[in-house]
């Protein structure tokens, strides 16, 4: 009788012990990522998801797991918002088009012309105070903002020679769907052409469309130089992504747990942008060799006559992106329109 009690109380320790080391192992399971988007793991934003990955991994020790999911893989590209909204993955990286559908027009500042001469100017803004008030205004719609990312400044091209405005008159020009896109077109006489930029292709071959806007990386990786004749040296636009996180979870995380993460963001982030810069500079080189597209470089006083047609764009949108928002983008720039 005594030894079946013996194995009794020995088995209960067992199983006792079993129930421990469940529960430890279930206390320590990692708090996992979902990072979704709708890129290459070769591309820029691609590249920059997945250097987030290593850091986050390796400074909370294993703590965090970081899922990256390229390609559109989760979502479609339209539905990503509201399942980062509801939970469904936590962490995105949309173009900063993306949030005028939210009601957050103000992000719309980075679609104006001529904004930004160049990457210091405009990392003074995404860097800056005027960043950080914009990602603010995310936070009721149950949105963090981590990061900004560089995808590039944009060119024009064309199957003529576009050195002025005036150049600009009567092309179709394919855009993102954007109001303030829109008006820049027809600023230069341009016709606006929204259309997917999967299609733009066989709408530049077949003459649906005569040109677009786009960075060099993204029109080379979709072979545009192949069917444009003229690639000019315009950089009046700017294109970009926010790096953003559900809310809920975010300030659910641990506290030295989300250090960590801003920190591991800020190195991708650098990284991010250091490979954006490079893409577009190895793209229009690949597009220069190919001798397909001729690259149109302009003057001084061509530049100027570019930006005297294309400024005024931020008057005319001011009521929709916010006076404000312009005006402070300005003050930190010393952009003078």
């Amino acid at each position: 009788m005594n030894n079946w009690r013996g194995i009794s109380i020995a088995a209960g320790i067992v199983i006792a012990a079993s129930i421990a080391v469940a529960g430890n192992a279930s206390a320590q399971a990692p708090i996992v990522v979902k990072f979704s988007h709708v890129v290459a793991v070769d591309t820029p934003k691609g590249k920059g998801a997945e250097a987030f990955k290593k850091f986050a991994e390796q400074r909370t020790n294993g703590r965090v797991k970081v899922e990256v999911y390229p390609n559109s893989q989760l979502f479609k590209d339209g539905e990503e918002m509201e399942a980062l909204q509801l939970g469904s993955v936590q962490m995105l990286a949309p173009s900063l088009a993306k949030f005028g559908p939210l009601g957050v027009r103000e992000f719309e500042v980075f679609d104006l012309p001529f904004m930004f001469d160049n990457y210091a100017e405009l990392h003074t803004v995404t860097d800056g105070e005027v960043g950080k008030s914009l990602f603010r205004k995310l936070e009721s719609k149950g949105i963090v903002g981590l990061a900004y990312w560089d995808n590039g400044f944009k060119v024009m091209s064309a199957n003529k020679p576009l050195r002025t405005p005036e150049d600009m008159k009567g092309l179709k020009m394919r855009i993102q769907s954007s109001k303030v896109l829109t008006d820049e077109m027809r600023a230069l006489g341009a016709i606006p052409q929204v259309m997917a930029f999967s299609e733009v292709y066989q709408a530049m071959q077949t003459g649906v469309v005569d040109g677009s806007e786009n960075t060099p990386s993204n029109m080379f990786t979709q072979k545009h130089h192949e069917v444009q004749k003229y690639i000019t040296l315009s950089d009046h636009g700017y294109i970009g992504y926010a790096v953003i996180v559900n809310k809920k979870f975010w300030d659910g995380l641990p506290a030295d747990v989300r250090t960590m993460l801003e920190s591991a963001m800020k190195d991708a982030t650098k990284g991010a942008n250091e490979f954006a810069k490079k893409d577009n500079d190895d793209a229009m080189e690949a597009i220069r060799k190919s001798g397909k597209s001729e690259i149109i470089t302009l003057t001084a006083a061509q530049k100027s006559a570019w930006k005297k047609a294309l400024v005024p764009v931020h008057k005319e949108n001011e009521s929709r992106v916010g006076k404000d928002t312009i005006e402070a983008v300005y003050k930190t720039t010393g952009f003078k329109p």
